[in-house]
């Protein structure tokens, strides 16, 4: 399994009314740490020939984050079967876990924009460090 990391900051765009990050944003912080993970990892001739998308999100929120927090976002694919690939996102304050989300990604084909079984090529991309 490899584990792809990235380092953000709260800013003021990321809070809600009470002040805190935004369920909206963690669930775009999701995304975009998978399509960061995949892009540092795939060519561009994968790219050109597959892209996923979202079949479901199961997010837990354990604490919140605030203004200029630092947050490490970990992200890493535990499962593929088939089209379909499990992905895992932590996000951390200092040693504490803020948020856990697990989420089941379908891969497709661009050109036919229909479900593609995952090659062997893609998925050793992403479970060996």
């Amino acid at each position: 399994m490899q584990v792809y990391e990235k380092h953000i900051t709260v800013n003021k765009n990321d809070l809600d009314e009470l002040n805190h990050v935004n369920n909206v944003r963690y669930v775009q912080w999701i995304q975009d740490i998978a399509k960061a993970h995949w892009e540092q990892n795939t060519t561009k001739n994968i790219r050109d020939s597959f892209f996923w998308v979202v079949v479901n999100h199961f997010i837990e929120y354990k604490s919140p984050a605030f203004l200029n927090d630092q947050i490490l976002i970990k992200t890493y694919v535990t499962n593929y079967t088939g089209v379909t690939s499990t992905r895992v996102v932590e996000m951390h304050k200092n040693d504490k876990l803020l948020v856990k989300a697990e989420t089941v990604w379908c891969l497709l084909s661009t050109s036919t924009n229909r479900p593609a079984r995952i090659t062997e090529e893609i998925e050793s991309l992403f479970v060996n460090s």
